[in-house]
């Protein structure tokens, strides 16, 4: 890597800077992104930004990085976005949140891997939150990883972000969502039990999802019932009856474009074919199956209600083929063009 330079040319800050993070850095994440950025993606409509441990780089085999070393600038720290302007023309500014030589063995994630992970995502955060970033682009990480090495509670990126950004005092101002090309889904729970989910489900959860849907996003929504054909009129289950059509019959009276609930076997179907924008999924496996059956790889999760831009791909850590060389970067290409669109419309 080389060392910090002296300014040359002005690129950077004119454009987006994309922080992205390694994810575990046992995983795909430091690969695919290591293939997409050596394939020249970036430098043109954006500046790519990574945060990823050099231990992390040195895992990876020589044939998929390339020339990328070369063009690595290396930071200890960054304080302002200007100290990104002189970069040269391909160059690739990269911040290691842990600074130390360390051996990374990839499909294993150690405790050291779950420190990375964590300390590559605050440090994102951090950049983001100066101005120096416009965007804080994750790679999957492990949650049983960090969960049994570093943060006990620890759940996935949506809940520990909006955590970190004051969020969860709050109530739920904030949700899981994903943009795929012919279906956006946004979650009413995320990564907690099933049973937990159900036992959570209220009027008042359902008002303020659809609440903070209305505030970002526009067009029809639509509800998703919770048991089969949305209960059939009570007849296998009354929780459309007692909870989730009383909070759309609220949300209708102040005005918002929302419909439902509706048969959760064909409602997805239906927004894919254009009749609604957005589907409000009541669990997470819920609108996921649909998401990725229809979209895997080319679906952006998007964290809604977050006070700066955080998109991430559709993805796991896919420890398996980690360090085999075959980790595909498309999805993490369709992120980041979904993520300077989101940029250009907020």
């Amino acid at each position: 890597m080389a060392g910090e330079i002296a300014p040359t040319r002005k690129t950077a800050s004119s454009i987006p800077i994309l922080a992205i993070t390694q994810g575990d850095p046992a995983g795909i994440g430091p690969e695919i992104l290591c293939r997409l950025l050596s394939q020249g993606f970036g430098n043109r409509e954006w500046q790519p930004l990574v945060v990823v441990e050099g231990a992390a780089l040195r895992a990876i085999p020589e044939a998929i990085k390339g020339n990328l070393e070369d063009r690595l600038v290396l930071f200890e720290g960054l304080s302002a976005r200007d100290s990104l302007s002189g970069l040269d023309h391909g160059s690739v500014p990269c911040v290691d949140p842990v600074g130390r030589t360390r051996q990374v063995d990839p499909g294993r994630s150690t405790a050291a891997d779950a420190a990375g992970a964590v300390a590559a995502l605050d440090t994102a955060v951090d950049l983001v939150q100066k101005g120096i970033a416009d965007a804080v682009v994750t790679l999957p990480v492990s949650k049983e990883s960090i969960a049994q090495h570093c943060l006990s509670d620890f759940r996935g990126h949506t809940e520990y972000l909006a955590e970190k950004a004051g969020l969860e005092q709050y109530g739920r101002d904030y949700l899981m969502t994903f943009l795929a090309p012919d279906l956006q889904v946004a979650l009413l729970s995320t990564h907690i039990p099933l049973q937990q989910a159900l036992a959570e489900l209220s009027r008042e959860a359902i008002a303020e999802a659809l609440d903070l849907l209305q505030r970002n996003v526009a067009g029809k929504i639509a509800v998703a019932g919770l048991n089969p054909h949305a209960g059939e009129g009570g007849l296998m289950g009354d929780e459309e009856i007692r909870i989730i059509q009383p909070a759309i019959d609220e949300a209708r009276q102040r005005g918002m474009n929302v419909w439902g609930p509706f048969s959760p076997d064909s409602l997805f179907t239906r927004a894919r074919q254009g009749e609604f924008d957005w589907v409000l999924a009541l669990y997470h496996d819920q609108g996921l199956i649909a998401v990725k059956t229809v979209s895997f790889g080319t679906a952006t999760n998007w964290t809604l209600g977050l006070p700066f831009l955080r998109t991430s791909v559709d993805h796991g850590t896919a420890f398996d083929i980690a360090g085999k060389g075959v980790a595909d970067a498309d999805p993490l290409r369709q992120v980041i063009k979904t993520t300077l669109s989101l940029l250009r419309t907020k």
